[in-house]
């Protein structure tokens, strides 16, 4: 019997990801051209193939604009999702503006979708060190489940030394964390979701999958829906370094997300979640 694996999509426009956020300011985002109905319905049709379902972790700034899309996500079967109002990594906030911006986003998806929210993932998976308060704020909000956790060293992000596999972050809490899926090689922790993904040999990520579940665990993968669209406007003063994290290979990615998804079992975060919470007691 394959395991069930977690897929997630972490909803937000091309404007938005953290590589640009230096050099786009938030007001000017309004102005911009919109790219994540497209591109999320792109990623609906590749689901729809294989009958895969996900989690769409998505942003409160989109669930205001494109209701509809959220309800499209809803009506395909898949869960909804918190990735936060506006894309603001978690350590920037105090406790106080992390339970606002929660509680900002969660009214925006179930106003947009008519579901509960009962998920979360912290833009560029920004829970680590520096936020000892988060998940507290989090189980004290109601969240079943967080999947925030990058158990990776990286310049951006990222906890090395936390669990790889689900954990009760609180004592006496019912929340869940599940950190994403890392290929552990040696003493190392190499990370496998989205641009990982696009920039490594497909290898990788499909042995990630396999050697977590050779352990009978769940692998969490993710990526973005700007990731299947090569055609998206180029943003010509960014940094090198972020221009060739984010535009490369993105031709590749749908057929590679193709091949990973009718590669392996997926299902939607939610139910992972509940399995693991049964399996932690």
């Amino acid at each position: 019997m394959r395991i069930e694996n977690g897929l997630s999509v972490d909803v937000e426009e091309w404007f938005q990801v953290g590589a640009f956020e230096r050099v786009i300011d938030k007001a000017d985002w309004p102005g911009l051209q919109s790219r994540v109905e497209a591109n999320t319905g792109a990623v609906l049709d590749l689901f729809a193939e294989t009958g895969a379902k996900a989690t769409f972790f998505t942003l409160g700034w989109v669930a205001e604009r494109a209701p509809r899309l959220l309800q499209r996500i809803v009506a395909a079967g898949h869960e909804i999702a918190s990735h936060g109002v506006d894309h603001q990594r978690v350590f920037t906030m105090t406790a106080a503006q992390f339970r606002a911006d929660l509680r900002r986003a969660r009214a925006a998806l179930e106003d947009a979708s008519g579901v509960a929210v009962t998920g979360y993932r912290a833009p560029s998976f920004s829970i680590d060190t520096r936020t000892p308060w988060a998940h507290q704020v989090l189980a004290e909000e109601g969240y079943a489940y967080s999947s925030s956790v990058a158990p990776v060293r990286h310049d951006h992000y990222g906890w090395p030394d936390a669990p790889r596999f689900a954990f009760r972050p609180v004592a006496g809490a019912d929340l869940v964390e599940l950190p994403v899926t890392v290929a552990r090689i040696g003493n190392r922790h190499l990370a496998t979701g989205g641009g990982f993904f696009r920039l490594f040999p497909s290898a990788l990520t499909n042995w990630a999958v396999r050697q977590v579940n050779a352990e009978e665990r769940p692998a969490i993968f993710y990526f973005h829906p700007w990731e299947v669209d090569p055609g998206q406007p180029r943003v010509a003063n960014a940094p090198l370094k972020s221009k060739l994290r984010h535009y490369s290979r993105l031709g590749a990615m749908a057929g590679k997300l193709r091949h990973l998804v009718a590669g392996h079992a997926w299902g939607r975060i939610d139910a992972i979640a509940a399995r693991e919470a049964a399996r932690l007691g």
